[in-house]
């Protein structure tokens, strides 16, 4: 081997050793100092009120907080309520209006709308002759609860000309009610200046003199009384 080349190799060989040599003290000295550096950084962290941040390379990753989801009050659960079914309320019978038929009668048409009698059926439809309606013919048909109009007692003390207010009742007519009050028929037309004594309707107030006319006495008939006869 010439010499040359010897002192190539010496060299190379002295370079291999001294990187060797190196490499230990480099790795060595950069744990020195990152040693100082954790425990400068721990100290800080233990004695200062807010704490430096780790450097990046020491800093963990902090997981972010776990969102606890909070259960809402639970809600109340509505009643269910029974809707009852609704309720038949009963129609009412009356006030209507009839048209009458063929074959009616008041008779017929008061049991049919279940009044009691034709009198109240007379008075609401001012009529005076139960036998008088007649086919077409429109009736008001009260509610069974409708009452006819009570007469007054006549006081004890009206004297002879006195006038009251009678209420017309069906089947009344000016010689009826002359009779009831011992007054005539002329006196009650004149005093409420009535023409047709036919047209007085039920229900309808006329003025009565009392006590005008005398009461017809009924006539009894005698029975033969026999009279003695002399024997001689």
């Amino acid at each position: 081997m010439p010499e040359s080349d010897e002192n190539v190799a010496d060299v190379i060989q002295a370079y291999k050793r001294r990187r060797e040599r190196v490499i230990p003290l480099l790795l060595g000295g950069l744990a020195i100092v990152l040693l100082v550096v954790g425990v400068f950084m721990i100290v800080l962290w233990l004695t200062g009120e807010s704490p430096p941040a780790m450097p990046g390379f020491l800093a963990s990753d902090t997981p972010p907080p776990t969102q606890t989801n909070t259960p809402h009050p639970p809600t109340d659960t509505p009643t269910i309520t029974n809707t009852l079914p609704p309720t038949d309320t009963p129609t009412p019978t009356g006030p209507i209006t009839y048209i009458v038929q063929e074959l009616d009668t008041l008779s017929s048409i008061a049991e049919e709308f279940g009044l009691d009698g034709i009198q109240v059926l007379m008075y609401v439809n001012d009529i005076t002759d139960p036998n008088a309606i007649y086919v077409g013919q429109e009736l008001i048909i009260p509610v069974e609860e409708t009452e006819l109009p009570t007469t007054t007692p006549l006081p004890a003390t009206l004297l002879p000309g006195d006038k009251i207010v009678y209420v017309v009742q069906p089947g009344d007519n000016l010689e009826s009610i002359a009779a009831k009050f011992n007054s005539t028929a002329e006196a009650i037309a004149e005093a409420n200046e009535i023409e047709d004594p036919n047209e007085i309707g039920v229900g309808q107030e006329l003025i009565v003199p009392v006590n005008i006319a005398t009461p017809t006495p009924t006539s009894v008939q005698d029975t033969d009384t026999p009279t003695a006869t002399d024997d001689t």
